[in-house]
């Protein structure tokens, strides 16, 4: 059975009215959220740490500032966009002591609710909405009176609105314009989190980063490498976006085609979805979440280690050398490496 697809009809912004909805933390999400709500019309105030770099900006988009336990206090409505690995300790210091009853709990993300590094009291609401897209494009999409298609979840509906709730706050990000579907705290944070390992990220870099290799060990030119694995594949992923695997194939030579259908299954073979199998294990049993929270509280150190050892990739190299010589792309400088987007 197809899952229902709200839209804007099914959302109420009413619903918020004489209300106060705080937004922890002024990065991607958060600043997306806090400013598309308040061009919706609603009340939005920012809560944020003593000394964050954040206060400044927000205050010059037009926004009340509180800390974050001030803002928990004045709000019925309450988003933690705040990192996964920083919600426990911003929870128990700032949070609890402010969270009275009837007041709602908001996720972007249900990593902290559904591995428990966040358990809250039953009288409050505990929701998730869930933007499929980077804050900027929420924010752009906005303005541009578009919607990015979200999803919304209920954990604890103690009110019997938390529905209700979740969805004029789907609304009021632009959500309901593209369409919001209904998902669960565990389904939502498993399958982000398999993604972004297995495929969107790691398996898509680790990929990127084999390839490259292989020619260049192979003889070939870093530049020719460069070119055929990582500046390429933005085409090839803009066609599957845009038209689904066949409509790639259809877009792409019968050289293509070919190679494709009959050396990708060889390269992506069983062994690799075995081990897909096992990363999601990893997830399901928790066990993933766990080892980023030691890791979290042990200082970030291999995290720092590997992050690093991937800046200083000869593709990092060649590929901003190559980047400087595309005068369409918008660039910008990310952690010391230039990137464009």
């Amino acid at each position: 059975m197809a899952a229902k697809i709200y839209t804007d009809k099914d959302a109420d912004l009413g619903v918020f009215k004489g209300k106060t909805l705080a937004v922890l933390g002024f990065g991607s999400q958060g600043h997306a959220h806090a400013l598309n709500l308040k061009d919706s019309g609603l009340k939005v105030i920012i809560g944020l740490y003593d000394g964050s770099k954040s206060i400044a900006v927000a205050r010059e988009m037009g926004f009340e500032v509180f800390p974050t336990g001030e803002a928990v206090k004045r709000a019925d409505v309450i988003m933690v966009a705040l990192p996964d690995t920083k919600q426990a300790a911003a929870y128990e210091r700032d949070i609890a002591p402010n969270l009275t009853k009837g007041k709602t709990l908001l996720f972007s993300h249900g990593f902290s609710i559904h591995f428990k590094t966040v358990v809250p009291p039953k009288d409050v609401d505990v929701i998730l909405v869930a933007p499929k897209g980077p804050g900027h494009i929420v924010r752009r999409q906005y303005v541009e009176g578009k919607g990015v298609p979200s999803l919304i979840a209920i954990y604890q509906n103690k009110s019997k609105q938390a529905r209700k709730v979740a969805l004029a706050w789907a609304k009021g990000i632009g959500g309901t314009r593209a369409g919001v579907l209904e998902t669960t705290f565990k389904e939502e944070t498993e399958t982000d989190l398999f993604g972004e390992q297995t495929v969107l990220c790691g398996g898509c870099s680790a990929l990127v980063l084999a390839g490259f290799e292989t020619l260049v060990e192979a003889g070939y030119s870093p530049e020719m490498a460069y070119f055929e694995c990582l500046h390429e594949l933005k085409l090839i992923v803009d066609l599957m976006n845009e038209s689904g695997v066949s409509g790639m194939r259809f877009s792409v030579s019968e050289t293509a085609k070919w190679g494709d259908v009959t050396v990708g299954p060889k390269i992506v073979d069983a062994s690799v979805k075995k081990r897909m199998k096992a990363a999601l294990k990893d997830i399901q049993t928790g066990k993933f979440a766990r080892d980023w929270v030691k890791e979290y509280q042990g200082g970030y150190k291999r995290y720092n280690a590997l992050l690093k050892a991937g800046e200083n990739h000869p593709i990092e190299k060649v590929g901003g050398k190559l980047r400087s010589m595309m005068p369409w792309m918008k660039k910008r400088k990310l952690g010391g490496v230039q990137a464009a987007y």
